[in-house]
């Protein structure tokens, strides 16, 4: 079983920035994939930025040149650094973490933009 405890929501303006961490506890034997999804109401949930077990980055068109993740394979540990933002990134922003057991979500955490 693996944990993940979120942090670094909050509310912020239009062109401010955020930077969300997410840190995994329990049954991680391998390097995982880690990432970052949101889910805005009424939307389904979407990928936000990704970073594979073999170290492939992957972020939605929407976010990129805006965001940045970075994980740290010996704690790990995923941020998202959100630079830029727009209403449109109003949304949950789920933590995700995936071995070759099993996968898990954290519990969301808030990411209000508005002026």
């Amino acid at each position: 079983q693996v944990q993940l405890v979120e942090s670094g929501g909050g509310l912020v303006q239009p062109g401010g920035s955020l930077k969300l961490s997410c840190a995994a506890s329990g049954s991680i034997f391998n390097i995982p994939t880690m990432g970052w999804y949101r889910q805005a109401p009424g939307k389904q949930r979407e990928l936000v930025a990704i970073v594979t077990a073999g170290g492939t980055t992957n972020y939605a068109d929407s976010v990129k040149g805006r965001f940045t993740i970075s994980k740290n394979n010996a704690k790990n540990t995923v941020d998202l650094q959100m630079n830029n933002l727009k209403p449109e990134d109003t949304a949950v922003y789920y933590c995700y973490i995936r071995t070759p057991a099993s996968s898990s979500w954290g519990q969301g955490t808030q990411v209000t933009v508005s002026s």
